[in-house]
């Protein structure tokens, strides 16, 4: 999914059912290109590790705890949840555009 091409609520919800709540942390970010990924935080417990091992990346939302919920086909299920984080990851990517620095979020708009 990317931001650059006016993404739907139905794509941001695929990304999350293809995750496992039961099984780590995740953290859903940006690319510079503009693209979401949800990905498992295994060998790293701290944001900083994570961000230092991806360069490339633009902002990023604060990290979902595993068994909380946040990820997977319940969550992807809750349409209104995933609008809320699509509605921030769009304010999010607008202001990551004009920012030189990394930009995270610890809440929804």
């Amino acid at each position: 999914m990317n931001l650059n091409n006016q993404p739907t609520v139905n794509e941001l919800a695929r990304l999350f059912a293809a995750q496992k709540d039961t099984l780590n942390d995740h953290i859903l970010w940006v690319c510079n290109e503009g693209t979401v990924r949800i990905e498992p935080v295994v060998a790293c417990k701290e944001e900083t590790q994570f961000e230092k091992e991806r360069p490339h990346m633009r902002a990023h939302l604060k990290m979902y705890r595993r068994g909380q919920g946040y990820v997977g086909k319940k969550a992807a299920a809750d349409k209104e949840f995933i609008a809320r984080v699509l509605q921030t990851l769009t304010l999010t990517w607008e202001k990551a555009q004009t920012e030189q620095a990394l930009v995270k979020v610890n809440s929804y708009s």
